[in-house]
């Protein structure tokens, strides 16, 4: 066992954050809790639902992919399969320069993040703006999400009003109505003069080639409102088979990510628009990305690519609590990226190979996704890949499991162990500090007051009374 890198981030967070990150998840996870409680019977049996779904899509991926490539072409849309960040990246960058367009809109899109989209088009001379709210502070700030959903849980209406007055969107005012109103007059005039709207997407419907997006803001309606031309960056498990599925894949959505039975903005797009429509782009393109996603699927931790990004996980989470999202330095933070960001980045999974080691096991992700992901199990298998490659350890290490499994499997090695417990409580300090790498592990835990000692006589006592 040792201390993890995510350990002595979490230890040196300001507690300003760690208020922001922990007062921020727990509000969504009761709200979670509360509604879905309330409108489903038994949402147990909905979660389970969608995961075989998921699962039953992931392990035919082959022939949804086409299914869906066929679908978006007779609607009017230009496909791409790009094997990774970089090839994506240079499809998006020739649309524009194939179309004389310089100025880009995007919408909120975990997929862009991954590929660095934004600095990439900026190097090659094109303007690209995030409109979600939180996506567009983060860029003013050259900051990066810490969340799934709320991509600046971890920031307060303090700091994001001082960066708003740095940057000349007005006097300093923390009212969070005033720094919305703000930020919505300064990319409306970015929306008009935009040549491209970008989105992600929430689901491709494989049957009917529908895109289905949603958002809290409007800002993905925006982007495509006035420019001519959509582009949709989307990792291939985002497919969904048929349409009469989107019924219980947006239930869930709403109700894990954010506690509302529905986003405010749900839409579905078919296609570039219509010559029986008066306005919308005329032309889309669509690009599915791997970035190592096949490598995934043929993995023992495929059920991962279920993940539908509500980020319920990362609010259950005690240790995303504590650590915020930047501890996991990647784009997807907490359980979820705890498995998926290790096999994403492939011959650098050593680098990453401390993720699935910053979990207690509790089981609170895997009861609160909507898709019924195993990530306990998932976990552990990526602790033993990790063994087995022989991944690089933290620099200090602490006491394992070797002592703890003799004593458990010796009874009377265990209650001579038992009994000396007591000294821990009499002279803790000085028994930490004759053992370094205890001492160690003690500096980022509190060791718990010695209770033990009497269970052995109380259940001998209470099997004696019962006879």
């Amino acid at each position: 066992m040792s201390v993890q890198l995510i350990d002595k981030f979490a230890k040196d967070l300001s507690p300003e954050v760690a208020q922001s990150v922990h007062s921020g998840s727990k509000v969504k996870t009761e709200k979670r809790y509360a509604i879905l409680g309330s409108d489903y019977p038994d949402p147990d049996k909905l979660r389970k639902t969608a995961g075989l779904v998921k699962q039953h899509t992931l392990e035919h991926l082959d022939t949804y992919l086409e299914e869906a490539e066929a679908s978006l072409k007779r609607n009017g849309a230009q496909v791409y399969f790009a094997k990774d960040g970089d090839t994506a990246n240079q499809v998006i960058l020739d649309i524009m320069r194939q179309n004389n367009a310089r100025k880009m809109v995007k919408s909120k899109s975990m997929v862009s993040e991954e590929t660095e989209l934004v600095p990439f088009l900026e190097k090659n001379g094109m303007e690209a703006i995030e409109t979600d709210l939180g996506e567009f502070i983060l860029q003013i700030d050259g900051d990066h999400p810490s969340h799934i959903v709320t991509p600046i849980v971890h920031k307060n209406r303090r700091q994001i009003a001082a960066s708003f007055e740095r940057e000349g969107l007005g006097d300093y005012n923390d009212d969070p109505q005033t720094i919305t109103q703000r930020a919505r007059v300064h990319l409306r005039k970015k929306y008009l003069e935009a040549d491209v709207g970008l989105t992600g997407a929430n689901f491709v419907v494989a049957e009917s080639g529908r895109i289905a997006l949603v958002t809290n803001e409007g800002n993905a309606r925006f982007s495509m409102a006035a420019p001519k031309i959509h582009i949709a960056i989307v990792g291939i498990e985002k497919l969904i088979p048929k349409d009469r599925d989107l019924a219980l894949f947006m239930s869930l959505l709403g109700r894990s990510a954010t506690g509302q039975q529905l986003t405010v903005y749900t839409q579905f797009i078919g296609g570039p628009h219509a010559l029986n429509q008066p306005d919308g782009p005329e032309q889309m393109h669509v690009i599915f990305l791997d970035n190592r996603r096949t490598e995934v699927l043929a993995s023992d931790c495929r059920e991962i690519l279920r993940c539908i990004r509500c980020g319920a996980c990362l609010n259950v989470c005690p240790v995303y609590r504590q650590a915020s999202g930047h501890a996991y330095r990647s784009v997807y933070p907490g359980p979820v990226g705890a498995v998926l960001s290790p096999l994403l980045h492939g011959k650098n999974f050593p680098e990453y190979a401390d993720l699935p080691k910053a979990s207690s096991l509790c089981g609170a992700c895997n009861e609160v996704c909507p898709v019924n992901i195993p990530i306990p199990d998932l976990l552990l298998r990526l602790r033993n890949k990790a063994k087995k490659e022989g991944a690089k350890k933290a620099s200090v290490n602490t006491p394992g499991f070797k002592m703890w499994s003799y004593l458990a499997t010796q009874p009377a090695a265990w209650k001579t162990a038992m009994k000396l417990g007591h000294a821990m409580n009499l002279t803790p300090h000085a028994l930490l500090n004759a053992a370094p790498a205890a001492k160690a592990w003690q500096s980022s835990r509190t060791l718990p007051t010695f209770k033990g000692g009497s269970f052995r006589k109380w259940m001998k006592q209470r099997s004696a009374k019962k006879s």
